[in-house]
């Protein structure tokens, strides 16, 4: 990932990281999927990466959105 970029959470459900993803950049808030699960057995994680400049932004999204967060495994 480029400097500058954290990773915010991880999943394990691709529906679910797309969700949140969706949900940040429709609040003005750059993000990023980066997909490491095989693509044929479908195990590993997905992870999402904010700008740093936006990450408490993007936290308190998080924390307010009525999106469940279940599959989401916070990094911080």
């Amino acid at each position: 990932m480029e400097k500058g970029w954290i990773k915010l959470r991880t999943y394990t459900n691709a529906l679910q990281a797309e969700i949140v993803k969706q949900m940040l950049e429709e609040n003005g808030v750059p993000a990023v999927l980066l997909n490491k699960q095989d693509s044929s057995y479908l195990f590993g994680k997905i992870e999402l990466f904010v700008s740093e400049e936006v990450e408490q932004q993007a936290l308190a999204l998080l924390e307010d959105s009525e999106i469940e967060t279940d599959g989401g495994d916070d990094v911080n």
